[in-house]
């Protein structure tokens, strides 16, 4: 019985395992976001401000459980915005029939919890494709 369990538990962790966003996906969604995956500080995006490498708003870092010092320090660091977005992508991803690839990650992070479902996040999925990355990347 006891190896049932263990085998169990050994397909649980690789199902979370495979459902993180890669950072091959992360790199490609950095670099659409800020020029090449640089530092640009915080600019205007419609009628609210988005901050650091991958351009998060507040809302997302609140989502994304409100790491770092504040939401701008958090955004400016490239460690902390990584761990942000991992954080927001595990939240929800699978929620509103968005699976794990990164087609459905890039178009979270654009359109928010509910991302994966909405036509206008196609055209964001299809620049972050042109940084280099596939659905499976």
């Amino acid at each position: 019985m006891s190896a049932v369990l263990v085998l169990a538990l050994v397909l649980l962790s690789l199902t979370c395992v495979t459902d993180a966003i890669s950072d091959a996906c992360l790199t490609c969604i950095c670099k659409q976001e800020s020029y090449g995956c640089t530092q640009i500080g915080c600019r205007m995006d419609g009628r609210s401000l988005s901050c650091g490498y991958f351009q998060i708003k507040k809302s997302y870092w609140i989502d994304c459980g409100r790491l770092g010092s504040s939401w701008e320090a958090c955004a400016d660091d490239y460690n902390c915005a990584v761990r942000c977005v991992r954080a927001y992508m595990k939240k929800y991803i699978g929620k509103s029939g968005c699976t794990a690839n990164c087609k459905n990650y890039a178009r979270l992070h654009n359109g928010g919890p509910k991302g994966c479902t909405k036509p206008s996040t196609l055209t964001y999925w299809n620049a972050v494709k042109n940084q280099g990355c596939s659905i499976n990347s």
